[in-house]
């Protein structure tokens, strides 16, 4: 079991959890392309995680300035949760950045 305090409501695995928890100490520590390769894997073995998609739009949206690719993993947040008012937001801030 992780050591997580929160409610885990994606019902994600143990792996998944570390995996995050190291995309995100590498997202803070600036290993950037190191993060990115990370949840591109975990995407690849989980297409609908939601909390990998969101992490790709913060990666993408606020580290590499490439807002329409974070447009992107926001929408598909979005699709698989409509009521995301997070990535709604981070969608909508990104969006003024572009002629998407």
């Amino acid at each position: 079991m992780s050591g997580h305090d929160f409610r885990n409501i994606y019902n994600l695995s143990d792996e998944q959890l570390e995996d995050l928890d190291r995309a995100e100490e590498m997202l803070e520590s600036q290993h950037l392309n190191s993060a990115e390769i990370l949840l591109l894997e975990m995407l690849e073995k989980e297409p609908k995680c939601i909390p990998v998609l969101n992490n790709l739009g913060v990666l993408y949206g606020k580290y590499f300035l490439e807002y329409e690719k974070a447009i992107n993993y926001y929408n598909q947040v979005l699709e698989l949760e409509p009521s995301n008012e997070w990535a709604r937001n981070e969608r909508r801030r990104y969006e003024r950045y572009t002629t998407y």
